[in-house]
């Protein structure tokens, strides 16, 4: 054997190849069950605490912009409505729309519990809902009638009821109350149909607002149908009742 057969031969280093990529890890059904509950319990918090602090912010603030406003703004391209204190108002004005709407307002904590069970043995969803459910749902929520929102309504409405005085309430829902297609607020109605600002309304264009309700984009108050002429009057008869009879002392200087 030759002594170049005898030499070993040198071994060739290989080159290192590409490192296999790391194989990513998917979070197990387990861990991702235990974290919905945090989710939902931090979505909850944050939803509450803003929630109280816009109640406590438009107890003194005006509430310019809700959810519904900002959808129909949209949806039309532009809305009509002057934000305006309820003292600047025609006194006609409020009594017209609590004796249209929610006759006890100044006796309930924000439920009308004998309209409630009257709705529900007649089979009406129409009639049980009050102006402070109402201005909840007008400047919180959406519309409609799911089982969500009206939870939401019923959770919420007793907190603005203890934070909001009773004039405050009807303030707000006197200015955010849809009273026309893309009309939001008494004075903005009052200016469209009837050409005057809301402290110059007449106690028959009160009640005839008033009576477009709950389809105002369907009822024009300035058009004298038969409906608006009969459903004023006896908005007009309430508002003289209330004023007798004390109910409505909570909302009146």
């Amino acid at each position: 054997m030759t002594e170049a057969a005898k030499k070993p031969r040198k071994s060739r280093a290989r080159k290192p190849g590409p490192k296999a990529p790391k194989a990513v890890e998917l979070p197990s059904w387990g861990s991702l069950l235990q974290a919905v509950p945090w989710a939902l319990g931090r979505v909850l918090f944050y939803g509450t605490a803003g929630f109280l602090a816009l109640v406590v912010i438009y107890a003194f603030l005006n509430p310019r912009l809700t959810p519904y406003l900002m959808a129909e703004r949209l949806r039309q391209g532009g809305i009509e409505r002057n934000w305006t204190a309820i003292g600047d108002m025609a006194p006609d004005v409020a009594r017209s729309f609590v004796a249209a709407e929610d006759a006890d307002f100044c006796n309930h904590w924000g439920f009308d519990v004998k309209a409630i069970r009257k709705a529900m043995d007649e089979g009406a969803g129409r009639g049980a809902s009050t102006i402070s459910q109402q201005v909840t749902k007008n400047v919180f929520l959406w519309q409609g009638r799911s089982w969500p929102r009206k939870a939401l309504e019923g959770l919420m409405t007793p907190v603005v009821e203890l934070v909001w005085t009773k004039r405050r309430i009807l303030e707000v829902y006197l200015n955010v109350a849809e009273t026309g297609p893309g009309i939001f607020g008494v004075d903005a109605a009052a200016r469209h149909y009837f050409g005057v600002p809301a402290a110059d309304l007449s106690p028959d264009q009160a009640a005839r607002i008033a009576a477009v309700l709950p389809d105002p984009k369907g009822r024009n108050p300035a058009k004298n149908s038969g409906y608006i002429r009969r459903r004023a009057a006896q908005i007009r008869s309430g508002a003289e009742t209330i004023k007798a009879d004390g109910r409505a002392a909570c909302f009146e200087d």
